[in-house]
């Protein structure tokens, strides 16, 4: 009987990805560890060693130093792994992907569901960019599935959306609405600064010197903060 390939060797001379690698128990970690320093496997069952030759990407939204002090990630095995570190900022950090991310997502469940709808109207992108998103990205996808699935027309509108979401656009002008996570004072600033200065820029239809003038700054400490919140002024040719 033919041994089955594991995933090791099916990836030689490719690319194996280990989606949230803390989850590995400690006993599995011990034998990741064998195959990324030695470079050989022994199958299940099998008697024979198998030289594999893989690039390995792990991720994890955990925090693995945590875990090591913890004793339950090998300190061993995250120095193995951590030989070129990518740390991906949360999607509040990230707003502007927001668009990108709806039209992949709309595509893809668009597709799956048989639904012909082509994308999302400008106001759902308000709200959706006005949320903390706490659950990242897998959040913004279950969010734009279930609006697909929803939505009676080709394209999103806000009734196809969650009761929450609406509910938190609904709050009175001028109130803070904490996210679930964290109060985190830079992290709100930031948020606020970015949201004041694209409604300055809407205003003037992206000509920086007015908005500046609105905003009570010069323009060169406009086009600073632009710079620093990476606000895409491309929305606001002038």
């Amino acid at each position: 009987m033919a041994l089955k390939k594991g995933l090791f060797e099916a990836a030689d001379k490719g690319t194996i990805f280990f989606d949230e690698i803390s989850s590995v128990n400690i006993e599995t970690q011990a034998k990741l560890l064998r195959v990324l320093q030695e470079k050989e496997f022994m199958r299940l069952g099998g008697t024979e060693t198998i030289k594999v030759d893989a690039r390995i990407i792990a991720a994890t939204n955990a925090v693995i130093e945590d875990m090591i002090a913890q004793k339950t990630f090998r300190k061993d095995l995250y120095y193995r792994l951590n030989v070129i570190k990518i740390e991906l900022p949360p999607l509040r950090r990230r707003k502007e992907d927001i668009p990108l991310l709806v039209k992949h997502f709309v595509e893809i469940y668009g597709r799956e569901n048989n639904k012909e709808v082509e994308g999302v109207s400008e106001d759902v992108y308000e709200i959706l960019e006005g949320y903390d998103w706490p659950g990242n990205v897998r959040e913004l996808e279950n969010l734009v599935e279930r609006a697909v699935v929803f939505s009676g027309s080709r394209i999103i509108t806000r009734e196809s959306l969650p009761p929450f979401l609406l509910a938190r656009e609904s709050a009175p002008e001028g109130w803070l609405v904490a996210p679930e996570e964290s109060l985190d004072l830079r992290e709100r600033t930031l948020s606020f600064q970015r949201k004041i200065i694209l409604t300055a820029l809407k205003k003037t239809k992206g000509v920086q010197k007015q908005a500046a003038r609105l905003l009570g700054v010069k323009p060169t400490t406009l086009n600073e903060m632009i710079k620093r919140l990476r606000i895409d002024t491309t929305d606001f040719p002038t």
